[in-house]
């Protein structure tokens, strides 16, 4: 037997590490992480490139001398070639995700931007249609502020801040509460909608149009690249689960037990 893994008393051969994978859930991971080193093999990075990195990783593990570094290999079970291949293997995504799809980012900015634009709103909701409706005609007349109803009468959380909620993605909140809002100006009072069980009243107070920086496009980039490699998985991966004889399963099922 070709054991490969020893915990306590339990030794593990080759054979038995797929089930394990399989009942550990791990074995979706371990693909994706195939197709990632099969994506970004042809990736180079330059001599300055690869030193900056291993000393960024080294830092960030605290590795500081060789007695560390022989530590960390041990525990990690893992080659000094796998740690130099690991070392620049960020960067290494970073370029291939560039690559691939840097000149996409901006029609796909366009496409995404109106769920990344951000609202500040304040909010009432209520389960009762005719008080819904006379604290919309109150707020409309100046009779009392949106704040001091929504902290007497809203019945969610956000009685707490005076109804106010934000900034956030319009992506956040319910989709018709987002409808209304993408479709409002700053200061503009919403009459009661009706949502599932709630009256609701909303308030635009600010809209922040989502801008292209670099967080954004890093944000785009790695959005595209789990989306890729999500398919990647679906359309590429068959787990072949392998063949036991019935005594090799008992005597795994022991092993387990």
């Amino acid at each position: 037997m070709n054991i490969v893994l020893k915990i306590g008393d339990q030794a593990l051969s080759s054979e038995e590490l797929y089930p394990l994978l399989a009942q550990y859930r791990l074995l979706p991971q371990l693909a994706k992480e195939i197709i990632i080193d099969q994506a970004i093999a042809s990736i180079t990075c330059t001599p300055e490139e690869t030193q900056l990195a291993q000393q960024q990783f080294y830092q960030k593990q605290q590795i500081t001398d060789e007695t560390q570094l022989k530590v960390w290999l041990d525990h990690h079970g893992m080659t000094p070639e796998q740690l130099a291949n690991l070392t620049v293997r960020d960067l290494k995504i970073e370029k291939f995700k560039q690559l691939t799809w840097g000149d996409k980012l901006d029609p796909y900015f366009v496409k995404c931007k109106g769920q990344l634009d951000r609202v500040v709103y304040s909010l009432i909701r209520t389960k009762d249609p005719g008080v819904a409706q006379e604290l919309y005609f109150r707020i409309q007349e100046g009779e009392n502020t949106f704040s001091e109803l929504a902290r007497q009468y809203s019945q969610g959380a956000e009685a707490q801040t005076g109804g106010l909620l934000g900034p956030v993605e319009l992506n956040t909140p319910h989709p018709k509460i987002a409808q209304i809002l993408a479709a409002s100006r700053p200061g503009q009072l919403s009459p009661p909608t009706q949502i599932g069980e709630w009256w609701i009243i909303l308030r635009l107070e600010k809209y922040m149009s989502a801008q292209l920086d670099e967080n954004t496009r890093q944000r785009l980039l790695n959005e595209l690249f789990q989306g890729w490699l999500l398919a990647q998985l679906q359309q590429n991966v068959e787990f072949s689960p392998p063949s036991f004889s019935p005594e090799k399963e008992e005597s795994y099922t022991d092993k387990l037990n």
